[in-house]
């Protein structure tokens, strides 16, 4: 769950947010931890073959069968785990297709590298080192999602134009020839830019060895870890380094510049010690969190809660770093996720002396710092709102997708500052119509599916709510909006309305409140009823709303505009709306999304179109190779035109239906439009 008030992202429509390169980058790191992360478990593998052998090395003879077995890490390092970073590259991009083109493609990168290396060991003097191979992982980073992006665009070029029948002979040789063609290019474009880049970039570094400014790297990595901007870093250069350097001398410093989690540990502890309000009481189970399960994000909120203590974790990265340097320590493999126990298990079997001091020694020094910076400022937290809840939520805008690490901590927050028993929870929208009711229809079931009783879940336009809510659901771009009307509830913020995470926290925070909180009931203004989402009891009663020439099934895929064209001209076929309504829904689209979750997007109009409908209808298109709703992918798109009160109960049936994963999975595996409409009869049950 996150708490939120005043965010960067969680902004009015009329502003347009800021830090659009921030942004940028944090997609790329994003993207580029997407590749690394699921291939850590081979990392790891590999670091374990490794130390094992080399021990074995190191304490015994060995047999033939073990020097036999030591010879899978050659391979491992130089082809496995490139090649895994394509597969998973190409996949991020066009699904198997994208990873087979991928992966083939990223051979020819491999072997470029390769022979240009081999040319210039022959070229060199006698006597003299030769070369070692590069480890293609920048090389992988780069040609598997490439190689996807071509197919995929290749595909799209003859998509529906292949005869029938000759289908499966266009794809399979579509995709061997675009493979063959990246790998030559790969070999002879690709391979020299790369080589040369690791060269660039392996020279800065041994730079700051030799002249012993690796330290001063923590200036940069730890306040880019606060904005999220450190994968790029990480995974982009100082993994594919640390790798290469680890395979040639067995470990690695690299792998130690961003993982160590002494500096954020030391923050927390300053805050047990010296803090105030909800960052003290949430303070300790972060550190346990941070320390002992490796979610670094988890600090972040504290350092933005007082920039000064970027000072803290940069005085005491570059204390950990330096410590390491001293002592020639570092790591076998990454260590991921950069908890304590994956540092030590990875730690060079020569190394444990100086990691274990440079994580202790980086605490002490960023403790010492955020201690002087808490006790300098006390009497002013002591006097005032400590705005933990807005760290929070400047934290999750800054990462801009959803954190269970987070949200656990803004329920934690949140717990500590609701004044008492929550009785009122509202959803709250532009129109306080679509997406809201679906929501609310969704949470009120978790909630009595979890036996809590006397709480309202109603849904309202952002601009209607009462200002005496509870706690106030929205989705991110509307929750700044939402603080302003309600300054004193509880603001969560969801990526969307039908399976957000966040609810089962809103569940347990109800549960915590009706245990412990203050028994007098909270006063809830009503509001305009055509914007309360009544009990299914009190609601009209929708029949007629879906007919056979409303749904229909399409095997291809369609923009978000195409599929809702089609959704608004069904509609207006039926007469239920005006030609203005297709108008109206991309003027919501510009505001906040419609997709609602599970595949599910549910285009509508602005509240101010409310005079373009002019009776009840759906339309349901399914898209078997679906629709890119603003990054979400979307099966199924319905069209929605609702007057008066009827489209609460509509919208309450959609939801229970696309909340059960099994009966969505049912949608998607019928056959025709008419066991489609069969299975679709709930939502038009009178």
């Amino acid at each position: 769950m996150t708490t939120t008030s005043t965010s960067p992202v969680a902004q009015s429509p009329e502003k347009k947010s800021p830090g659009g390169l921030r942004v940028g980058v944090q997609k790329v790191g994003s993207f580029l931890s997407g590749m690394i992360m699921p291939i850590i478990p081979a990392l790891i593998a590999w670091g374990i073959i490794t130390a094992v052998i080399v021990n074995v090395d190191e304490f015994t003879e060995g047999t033939a069968a073990t020097d036999a077995f030591g010879e899978i890490i050659g391979p491992m390092i130089h082809y496995l785990l490139p090649i895994l970073i394509a597969v998973q590259g190409g996949k991020m991009i066009y699904d198997i297709r994208g990873a087979v083109v991928g992966a083939t493609a990223t051979f020819g990168v491999i072997v470029g590298s390769d022979f240009l290396i081999a040319q210039a060991n022959a070229a060199l003097p006698e006597g003299v080192d030769d070369i070692n191979e590069i480890h293609m992982f920048i090389g992988a980073m780069i040609m598997g999602p490439l190689a996807a992006w071509v197919i995929k665009r290749l595909d799209a070029l003859w998509e529906g134009k292949v005869k029938a029948g000759f289908e499966m002979l266009v794809n399979m040789f579509s995709a061997g020839i675009t493979a063959f063609l990246m790998a030559v290019v790969g070999f002879f474009a690709l391979a020299p830019i790369v080589n040369g880049l690791m060269d660039v970039l392996g020279g800065a570094v041994r730079f700051l060895v030799d002249n012993g400014l690796l330290p001063l790297t923590s200036i940069i990595i730890e306040p880019a870890k606060v904005f999220f901007l450190n994968n790029a870093i990480n995974h982009g250069v100082l993994t594919p380094l640390g790798i290469a350097e680890a395979a040639a001398e067995g470990k690695s410093i690299l792998f130690l510049l961003e993982a160590n989690p002494g500096p954020g540990f030391g923050v927390l502890m300053a805050f047990t010690v010296f803090g105030v309000g909800a960052a003290r009481a949430t303070a300790p189970g972060a550190a346990l969190i941070q320390f002992a399960g490796g979610i670094h994000e988890v600090y972040f909120p504290y350092v933005l809660m007082k920039p000064a203590l970027l000072l803290a974790v940069i005085g005491g990265g570059a204390t950990g770093v330096a410590t390491n340097v001293l002592f020639d320590a570092g790591l076998r493999a990454p260590a991921a996720p950069g908890s304590i126990f994956a540092v030590l298990i990875q730690t060079a079997s020569d190394s444990y002396l100086g990691v274990t001091l440079s994580v202790i020694l980086s605490a002490a020094v960023s403790f010492t710092i955020a201690a002087m910076i808490l006790l300098a400022s006390r009497k002013r937290d002591l006097q005032g709102d400590d705005s933990f809840s807005d760290a929070v939520a400047r934290t999750e805008a800054a990462k801009g997708k959803s954190s269970a690490a987070l949200a656990g901590l803004a329920a934690q927050a949140s717990s500590g500052e609701a004044a008492g028993r929550i009785n009122s929870i509202i959803f709250a929208c532009d129109a306080g119509m679509g997406s809201s009711a679906m929501g609310a229809s969704v949470l009120r079931k978790k909630i009595a599916d979890a036996g809590i009783e006397g709480v309202t879940v109603t849904n309202k336009a952002v601009a209607s709510l009462p200002g005496d809510t509870d706690l106030v659901i929205t989705q991110q771009q509307l929750t700044e909006r939402a603080r302003g009307q309600e300054p004193q509830a509880i603001h969560v913020s969801v990526d969307s309305f039908m399976d957000a995470p966040e609810y089962e926290e809103v569940v347990e925070l109800v549960r915590r409140s009706a245990e412990g909180g203050d028994a007098q009931p909270i006063a809830v203004g009503a509001g305009p009823a055509e914007e309360v989402s009544a009990p299914a009891s009190a609601q009209p009663e929708a029949s007629g709303i879906l007919s056979r020439d409303r749904v229909r099934i399409h095997a291809g895929s369609a923009t978000r505009d195409e599929a809702m064209a089609e959704a608004a001209a069904a509609l207006e076929a039926a007469g239920a709306v005006t030609g203005e309504y297709l108008a109206a829904m991309h003027q919501r689209e510009e505001t906040v999304s419609t997709f609602m979750g599970n595949e599910l997007a549910i285009p509508h109009g602005t509240h101010e179109a409310k005079d373009a409908i002019r009776a009840s209808a759906l339309s349901v298109a399914r898209y078997d190779d679906g629709v890119d709703w603003g990054g979400q992918r979307a099966t199924f798109v319905v069209g929605i035109a609702g007057v008066g009160e009827e489209h609460l109960q509509i919208l309450s049936r959609i939801a229970r239906l696309f909340a059960d994963k099994q009966a969505v999975q049912r949608l998607k595996d019928a056959a025709t439009e008419d066991e489609l409409l069969e299975l679709l009869s709930v939502v038009d049950e009178g």
